[in-house]
């Protein structure tokens, strides 16, 4: 079950609403926990266990670690089983059949490998249960000793799947005792609408187009055409993961939780270190507290920063996915990360502004490549025929065509991708503006609820609505 799935907006989630706010205060997190494990046995039951043995393997660390707060040989010992643990459980499912294939091609060898499928969200439920271990290591969050709170945290289904990673010390507090309001409530709903409207208006139509291209062989298309096509894939990943986050923060106000944001506007960046600040926010700090900082940061001098900077960008492909192409988009973005640091930063910063923003959308749109392709050979390849070296056309009928059916979409995607809602808020909401006082009031929620009803609608009448965290 997805978010943006009709069974989810007009079934499950008014029946959890309703039982939430009718039950008694004692009843509320039973209810989000049991509504949560419905949620996420809804596609593949079996894996229910899976995460209930992740949810136990770490409340039993919890308490280790704290036993052993005051002896640190045990409790560096209990810590390391614990990270082991975690990334033996994701490994397994994630990545085992990805080290036989190489172990088999390398050593020529005939191990048999039976693809096993993935978890849905098991990246991001195991990072959370790790990161709560590591904080009581670290004495940065308190021991959880009731397990279902903690059950809770690891499985609650607005960030369940697809994120944002929050931090157990974010939300331990709410956990025990939240506040609930009708203007948080409100908000919750109007957040959700808008990223349930960039899923279905801007995400999958995009996504639509990227899948058609990306199928075609890259000789047998123009320049122009694979520029559409990987425009297109760039505005839906946008859409997708912020639409998806901004649904789930939505989701928590209406639960009483406040998770932190996880995009801020990216395409506006003007350097690769500040796209990445603004980009995927939870995973980008999960990582510089989590494995840069331990390895030492920019603390042990500059080579051995560009050294950590490597190791943790190439990790960061490969938690994505396992594939050596999603290991190279990594690392392709930690080298530009390291030549920023370097010194580019200094003469990026002398240029004219836009071209600062074209340097980041081409730096960014060339990695999306290697994202989106299932290998290597296919990645150079599109790349040449972006920038005219495989010989083709640099237009043709087929990209005015696409530009004619999806150019709509293509204006409400690059539009909303700049902070234009930001800009206007200030102009509506100025002091003693009419606007902000008396008309947005009136106005605000019948277009709010005239943006559900025409989503429902396209949802309704589609047949496309990709769920893209699959693959991760």
């Amino acid at each position: 079950m997805v978010f943006s799935n009709l069974v989810f907006l007009f079934m499950f989630l008014p029946i959890v609403l309703a039982a939430y706010f009718l039950l008694p205060r004692m009843f509320k997190n039973f209810i989000l926990l049991l509504a949560s494990l419905i949620f996420y046995a809804w596609g593949e039951p079996k894996y229910v266990i899976l995460m209930l043995i992740s949810i136990v393997m770490n409340y039993i660390f919890g308490l280790m670690v704290h036993k052993f707060r005051n002896e640190i040989r045990y409790k560096k010992l209990t810590v390391a089983l614990a990270v082991i643990a975690n990334i033996g459980l994701l490994g397994y499912y994630k990545y085992s059949n990805f080290l036989i294939e190489n172990m088999n091609s390398l050593f020529d060898l005939n191990i048999a490998n039976e693809p096993l499928p993935l978890p849905i969200g098991i990246s991001f439920f195991t990072f959370q249960a790790m990161s709560y271990v590591i904080d009581v290591y670290r004495r940065d969050a308190a021991v959880q000793t009731n397990i279902f709170d903690l059950a809770l945290y690891i499985a609650l289904f607005p960030q369940l799947v697809a994120g944002p990673i929050v931090r157990y010390n974010t939300v331990a507090d709410e956990i025990k005792k939240r506040v609930h309001s009708f203007a948080l409530f409100s908000e919750g709903v109007r957040r959700f609408i808008i990223g349930l409207s960039k899923k279905a208006l801007i995400a999958n139509p995009m996504g639509e187009l990227a899948d058609t291209l990306f199928a075609m062989n890259p000789g047998d298309m123009s320049s122009g055409t694979a520029w559409l096509g990987i425009l297109a894939y760039t505005l839906q990943i946008y859409f997708d993961f912020s639409g998806y986050s901004d649904m789930a923060i939505g989701l928590g106000k209406m639960f009483g939780f406040n998770f932190l944001e996880n995009f801020n506007f990216p395409y506006i960046s003007r350097s690769i270190t500040e796209f990445w600040r603004r980009w995927h926010i939870s995973l980008g700090s999960w990582f510089r507290d989590y494995v840069y900082i331990p390895l030492g940061g920019n603390r042990k001098g500059a080579w051995a920063t560009y050294r950590n900077l490597l190791i943790v960008w190439t990790i960061t492909g490969f938690w994505h996915g396992a594939s050596w192409t999603f290991m190279a988009w990594g690392f392709y973005y930690g080298v530009i990360i390291s030549l920023e640091r370097f010194g580019l930063s200094k003469l990026l910063e002398k240029l004219w502004r836009p071209l600062q923003h074209v340097y980041v959308l081409l730096i960014v749109m060339i990695g999306w490549v290697f994202f989106r392709a299932d290998s290597f050979d296919y990645s150079f390849h599109y790349i040449q025929t972006l920038f005219g070296f495989s010989g083709t056309q640099a237009i043709d009928n087929e990209t005015f065509l696409y530009m004619n059916d999806y150019g709509y979409v293509f204006i409400l995607g690059i539009l909303f991708s700049m902070p234009v809602m930001k800009w206007l808020s200030k102009f509506i909401y100025r002091e003693n503006n009419f606007l902000g006082r008396w008309a947005v009031p009136i106005v605000s929620p019948i277009v709010y609820l005239s943006l559900l009803i025409f989503v429902t609608m396209f949802l309704v009448n589609s047949t496309y609505n990709p769920f893209i965290y699959f693959r991760f």
